[in-house]
Order: structure tokens, then C-alpha cells, then sequence
């Protein structure tokens, strides 16, 4: 019977969604937390871990570093290591984005509180800082004058970890209040929703609300490429629709969260993903 390992963290609807989807097909189904497994260098073979893995670790750094294990073990993962490691990182992904011609917003790029201060007054507020390294909307804020910008530099200067000297702006989009999530399953839009919200944040996890959104051709076309510039595999590419240049991507997500979209999909989603699974297992 082929076998399908399901890497997690903290197991979530979602990964019982696959398992269950993958007993459906008749796959046997591995159900892996990467908090308690045990990997080392002698090792040969990744008899431990299937045919395939799908790798859903919440934690960015450990899904990485576990991804990195697998490869090393020739276990075949979704998703790659390169894959994970672009989307796992902000300023990696908008760049690799932009460089494939792909429609985002505005960003800049600055590497101390200094420079960041003076490229925000240069370019104009409002603005958006992210942190280069996070999920869920944690530490996306708007900063629409200099008083804003002096209180995330001196947060900043507390903390002062690693990534807080990383500084990832961005200019505000004029859109609707919501943006739209399409996954992608091998660089095929398999489903898309609206993230609605009256607030700045359209997360599902701060409470924003799903709607079922009809993939266009351009919009299915964009995911596709944005799929393509970032590696492939199984992804959430996140849009936006700004008000005078259409859609715009401003990001894409590895470990992709599906519980949200899957209420209002047409498509069984995790259904997609097991298959494509499997079928990278048989090459």
C-alpha cells in the first residue's frame, strides 16, 4: 500500500482533513509530529516517513529544518526546501515575485531603524512594516505618520532580535475591505475565497470571514505564475485589488491553512492535495 507521512506540529482540522482524505483513496497515512522525531545522519532511508510527506509545521523554523531532514533522508516533500524557505520569508518572496514580472505592491527594503525612518518620509505614509518572518497578521501594522514610525523603532530597539533589523515596508493598497486567497495545488488554482473584514487585517485566524470567490482567468493565471515564480508545490497565494492596477500579489504562503476556504469551496481541497501527493511519490 503506498503511504502518505503528514508532518505537523500541532495537529489542526486541517491535517485531519488529509488524513482522512488519504484513508478515502487507500493510501496508508502516517501521521508524524515533528516535535517528538528523531532523525540522524546515519540513517539511510526514510522508511519512517512514507512514500511522500507533506510538511505542516506551524512553526516556520522547524517545518524548515524538518523539510531539510526529509530531502537528506530522499524522502520526496511538499513542500521543497528551496519553496519553503522563499515563502517562509517575506523579503525573499516579494523579491522573487517581482523579478518574474509578477504584479505587487510597492516595497522597500531597509536595514536599520536609521535608514528605515528616512526611506518612510522619502517615499510618504501611509505605509505598512511587516515583519520579514511571521503569520497570521502578527506585527502587520499601518503606519501613517512619523509618531507611528518613531513607536515601531523604539519597539524594535527592545526586542532587538535578529529579524527586528530587517525592515519590510510597504505601500498602503486603496482596495476593498477584504482580499482574495486562491490555493494552488502543482501551479493549478484549485480554489479561491474572499477575506472579509472591517478592520485593516483580513486573517481568518484575527476573524476575518470567508467567501466563496469564482476564479477568473486572469486571476487564475496570476496564481499559476505566482506559483511558478516561487517553485511550486502546494501553495496559498495571497492577492489584492487595488483600485487602479488590478490585482496584485503581495504574498505567498507555504504551509498553507485551508479550514477557512474549504467551507465555501466547490473543490475538496484536501482531496487535491493527497492526490498530487501521490502522484510525485510514483516518478
Amino acid at each position: 500500500m503506498s503511504r502518505v507521512c503528514i508532518v505537523f506540529d500541532r495537529l489542526r482540522t486541517e491535517e485531519k482533513m488529509l488524513q482522512k482524505e488519504a484513508a478515502g483513496l487507500g493510501y496508508e497515512c502516517i501521521m508524524c509530529d515533528a516535535k517528538t522525531a528523531q532523525i540522524d545522519t546515519e540513517k539511510k532511508a526514510g522508511d519512517d516517513f512514507g512514500d511522500v510527506a507533506l510538511e505542516r509545521c506551524v512553526s516556520y523554523f522547524r517545518g524548515l529544518h524538518f523539510t531539510m531532514c526529509l530531502e537528506f533522508l530522499d524522502v520526496p516533500v511538499i513542500n521543497e526546501f528551496a519553496v519553503a524557505s522563499v515563502c517562509g520569508d517575506k523579503m525573499f518572496m516579494t523579491a522573487r515575485l517581482k523579478k518574474s514580472g509578477i504584479p505587487t505592491p510597492k516595497t522597500y527594503f531597509t536595514f536599520s531603524g536609521q535608514a528605515a525612518a528616512e526611506n518612510a518620509k522619502k517615499v510618504g505614509y501611509p505605509l505598512v512594516i511587516k515583519p520579514v518572518i511571521g503569520s497570521w497578521g502578527r506585527g502587520v501594522m499601518p503606519i501613517r505618520d512619523d509618531d507611528a514610525m518613531d513607536g515601531i523603532l523604539e519597539i524594535r530597539g527592545v526586542t532587538d532580535g535578529p529579524h527586528d533589523r530587517i525592515y519590510y515596508l510597504q505601500e498602503m493598497i486603496k482596495r476593498p475591505p477584504r482580499d482574495i486567497r486562491v490555493i494552488t495545488v502543482g501551479d493549478q488554482p484549485v480554489a479561491a475565497m474572499y477575506r472579509k473584514s472591517a478592520g485593516f487585517k483580513t486573517n481568518l485566524a484575527l476573524d476575518g470571514q470567508p467567501e466563496l470567490c469564482k476564479i477568473t482567468g486572469e486571476m487564475g493565471e496570476l496564481a499559476a505564475r505566482a506559483s511558478q515564480a516561487v517553485g511550486g508545490g502546494i501553495l496559498g497565494v495571497d492577492m489584492m485589488e487595488d483600485e487602479s492596477r488590478g490585482l496584485l500579489v503581495h504574498e505567498v504562503n507555504n504551509t498553507v491553512e485551508f479550514k477557512g476556504i474549504a467551507k465555501v469551496a466547490e473543490q475538496n481541497i484536501p482531496k487535491k492535495m493527497i492526490e498530487f501527493a501521490m502522484n510525485l511519490a510514483r516518478k
